[in-house]
C-alpha cells in the first residue's frame, strides 16, 4: 500500500482532505485504481512521474468500475487541468506537462480548479 499523503489546496479551504496514497513506483502506478470494487469519498491515488510530461502523465480507465475526479498537477504544484474520468474509457490526456495526476471521488470535482496551487503533506 502506498504511503498516505493529504493534498492541500493553497487557494481555497477544503473542509475534508482526501487522504491519498503516493504512487511513485513503476508497479504501483501500473495498478493504479483497476480491480477495486469501489472507491471512498475521502480515498484515491496520486500518481507520480520523473518529469512533466502529456503522455507520461496519461491514463486509461480500463478496469475501473467507477467514474474518477483526475486532476493533473505541474512540478510548480498547479493544477494544469481535470477532468471527469469516465469507467472504462480508452485513455485522458492533460491538456499541459505535468509530473502528478491525482485520482480522487468524482463528488470532489470542486476541491481543485485549474491554475490552483497545491501542497502535498505526509501523514506519517
Amino acid at each position: 500500500m502506498p504511503s498516505p499523503i493529504l493534498i492541500h489546496n493553497l487557494n481555497k479551504k477544503i473542509s475534508s482532505l482526501p487522504s491519498v496514497g503516493y504512487c511513485d513506483s513503476f508497479l504501483c502506478r501500473l495498478r493504479g485504481l483497476m480491480f477495486r470494487s469501489r472507491l471512498g469519498l475521502d480515498e484515491g491515488l496520486l500518481l507520480v512521474e520523473k518529469r512533466d510530461s502529456r503522455l507520461d502523465t496519461s491514463i486509461h480507465m480500463f478496469f475501473v468500475p467507477f467514474d474518477l475526479a483526475v486532476f493533473w498537477i505541474n512540478s510548480e504544484m498547479t493544477v494544469v487541468d481535470k477532468v471527469i474520468a469516465k469507467s472504462w474509457h480508452p485513455a485522458y490526456f492533460p491538456k499541459a506537462d505535468a509530473k502528478y495526476t491525482l485520482e480522487i471521488h468524482p463528488d470532489r470535482i470542486g476541491d481543485y480548479e485549474i491554475g490552483d496551487k497545491v501542497e502535498f503533506k505526509s501523514l506519517l
